[in-house]
């Protein structure tokens, strides 16, 4: 017989970490890309340079496409948290649809905005088509069969640690560096912002989830490094080397690099934390235990 949280002594743990970010995205995760002005943003792409439009459509096309895959991919990480996991952690994974697809939302009204409706598809680079066609897509769909602790950490590493918590965040980087920095599409930053609170969220339950495992079985430690240095290794080192950035900063790609590296440090510190927290500390961690802001 099916056991219900709202039916058990229990109930709904409101102390529990899946529940305070769950309270956050209903806070914070509204925001409306509608409400975006992009005016500025289309003065400011004709004001580029073809070779800055070109760099900069190739990073938006990227993270749009990102953006659409990750919002189809999702679902069954939500469906094998429901078998495996408690209510309180489906109940935050319910606002990930919502807030991929709005990210995905966002994207396509930019560049609406600023006039480039052409076809993306041939853009990204084959790193990029690797991990968005291939990897990502055969490891959350493994997930419909497969519910063991080695999937969910493969799911969470190749969704929330890598693509999320290294390469989008390098991406944000980019953004700032390239546009803040010579006051240029404004709309675009404030969008990417939004963008980046709402994926800090989903970094941080990636976090919780993988801490949880280990801390239940602490040989999953090894694993989910061991999976983290074989997507740093190949495909971060495939963008790294596919990626040209000949528009904005000279040095951005030695900047982005020591971003990725530091992003990729910060997750492995706090993962190796976890082999020595019992379930109940990891499962009341504070958000700003896991880099949630």
């Amino acid at each position: 017989m099916r056991k219900l949280a709202s039916h058990s002594e229990r109930g709904i743990n409101r102390n529990s970490l899946p529940f305070k970010l769950y309270e956050k995205a209903k806070k914070f995760g509204t925001w409306d890309p509608r409400d975006i002005d992009f005016s500025k943003d289309k003065a400011d792409w004709q004001s580029l340079t073809e070779i800055q439009r070109n760099e900069l459509l190739l990073q938006v096309s990227q993270f749009y496409g990102a953006e659409e895959s990750v919002t189809i991919d999702i679902m069954p990480m939500i469906s094998a948290i429901s078998k495996v996991g408690y209510f309180e952690e489906e109940m935050y994974l319910t606002t990930f649809v919502f807030e991929e697809a709005k990210h995905t939302d966002f994207f396509n009204l930019f560049l609406h905005h600023i006039g480039e409706n052409r076809d993306l598809s041939h853009l990204p680079v084959p790193a990029w088509r690797r991990l968005f066609h291939e990897v990502l897509p055969e490891t959350m769909e493994k997930l419909n069969y497969d519910q063991s602790p080695k999937a969910l950490i493969d799911a969470s590493v190749t969704y929330n640690m890598f693509a999320e918590g290294v390469l989008a965040e390098t991406g944000y980087f980019y953004f700032y560096e390239c546009l803040k920095s010579i006051n240029k599409m404004p709309g675009l930053l404030e969008g990417i912002g939004n963008i980046k609170r709402d994926e800090s969220r989903h970094i941080g339950f990636g976090t919780f989830l993988i801490q949880r495992l280990i801390s239940e079985d602490p040989s999953l430690y090894d694993y989910a490094v061991e999976k983290m240095n074989y997507l740093m290794g190949t495909i971060r080192a495939q963008f790294a080397q596919e990626m040209v950035y000949q528009g904005f900063d000279p040095a951005i790609k030695e900047k982005l690099a020591k971003f990725a590296a530091t992003q990729y440090q910060a997750r492995m510190e706090v993962l190796a934390r976890a082999k020595n927290k019992k379930f109940d500390e990891i499962y009341n961690l504070s958000e700003t235990e896991i880099g949630v802001y």
